[in-house]
């Protein structure tokens, strides 16, 4: 069996038993899409986390979990005639088919940044009122921020050098400030909201990615952290019982690790 046989072998096992279990088992009977949906949400999280950790066993998994998911959708999608787990893929086919122009096509692009804009050309030619209509309103507003600023440079809406970038995020800072001095609540949550935007901003033209490095931040801040709650226990201390300096030396050690 070639390669491609076995992977298709492998998805026709899937369905079948996703057939079977919606048939037989009162739990999968009970599901909707909705009671579905908060954790799809969990096990996209899990995959994130997976992929930060470079876990490849675990991301194979987790690849497994969101899957079995796609599935399930697409199984009760076809209990209501409404679309079956061919549309899906059709779908998917054909918007990527005519999204690439330059593949399918006789559309020449020259790097990465042309391939965005025309992708994003495309869907307002598709019918999209906005650039921003594919932006989820539930997305964490990090993630939220960094598509925005993704979409908009799409059709070129955009600094032209990151220095430029880097002078906003001074400027932005700069304002900051002042409103603290003033004191007025809320302007000061909406200058610090100017503040993560244009850092964010800044960050995209870093070719960073805000949303896995303040992820891999909070995972240094919790390992360092439960290495000094560790010695501390090891003391036979409470942290609240000891100074900022003494904290501090474990803290050193932990970053050393």
């Amino acid at each position: 069996m070639n390669e491609r046989a076995g992977q298709l072998k492998a998805i026709d096992r899937l369905l079948n038993i996703m057939d079977e279990l919606r048939d037989q088992c009162p739990w999968d009977k009970k599901q909707t899409m909705e009671s579905l949906r908060h954790l799809t949400i969990e096990e996209t999280y899990e995959l994130g986390d997976a992929i930060l950790e470079n876990d490849l066993e675990e991301i194979k998994k987790e690849l497994g979990d969101l899957l079995l998911h796609i599935i399930f959708y697409a199984k009760i999608g076809s209990e209501t005639k409404d679309f079956d787990i061919a549309d899906v893929a059709n779908g998917i086919c054909e918007k990527l088919i005519n999204r690439h122009p330059h593949i399918y096509g006789d559309v020449k692009v020259e790097n990465e940044e042309q391939v965005k804009q025309n992708w994003e050309k495309i869907k307002l030619e598709e019918g999209k009122k906005s650039v921003l209509e594919g932006v989820p309103n539930s997305l964490p507003s990090m993630v939220k921020a960094n598509r925005i600023q993704e979409k908009v440079a799409g059709v070129g809406f955009d600094w032209e050098h990151p220095e430029q970038v880097f002078e906003k995020v001074k400027e932005e800072l700069s304002e900051l400030q002042a409103e603290i001095k003033q004191g007025n609540p809320d302007r000061l949550e909406s200058e610090f909201g100017d503040v993560l935007f244009s850092m964010i901003n800044y960050a995209r033209f870093l070719n960073v990615n805000p949303e896995n490095a303040l992820e891999r931040t909070n995972k240094k801040f919790i390992k360092r952290f439960q290495h000094l709650e560790n010695k501390a226990k090891q003391m036979g201390k409470s942290l609240k019982d000891m100074t900022l300096a003494e904290m501090d030396v474990f803290w050193e050690e932990a970053k050393s690790l």
